[in-house]
């Protein structure tokens, strides 16, 4: 009888945590080093930007991927300033390509 009980809650256990390992099986693994490596970019993109001591230039937001993609998002005042930002990020070693999709909207 103790068997069984101890077969059975075995048995309920491993059924509740079957999700669990598919999930982790199929989600992306991103390794330690690649992460490190895409936070240095992103940080020497957001310390361009800050250097460049444009205000628009703040708004932006900076994301990169592990293969060096590099999203920027935000709001700039102007078409010039989502372009320099752009400019800026491609220049930045590491970066393989950007996408800008930074929003112009004009300061009111």
């Amino acid at each position: 009888m103790m068997n069984t009980k101890l077969a059975a809650s075995c048995f309920v256990a491993a059924a509740l945590l079957l999700p669990i390992a598919g999930y982790s099986a199929d989600s992306v693994v991103q390794t330690p080093k690649a992460f490190v490596k895409d936070s240095v970019i992103t940080t020497k993109i957001k310390a361009k930007l800050a250097g460049e001591k444009l205000s628009s230039l703040v708004k932006i937001s900076v994301d990169t991927d592990d293969k060096g993609m590099v999203n920027l998002g935000g709001t700039a005042p102007n078409q010039a300033a989502a372009d320099k930002a752009a400019s800026i990020a491609g220049a930045v070693e590491g970066v393989k390509s950007v996408a800008n999709n930074i929003k112009i909207v004009a300061d009111k």
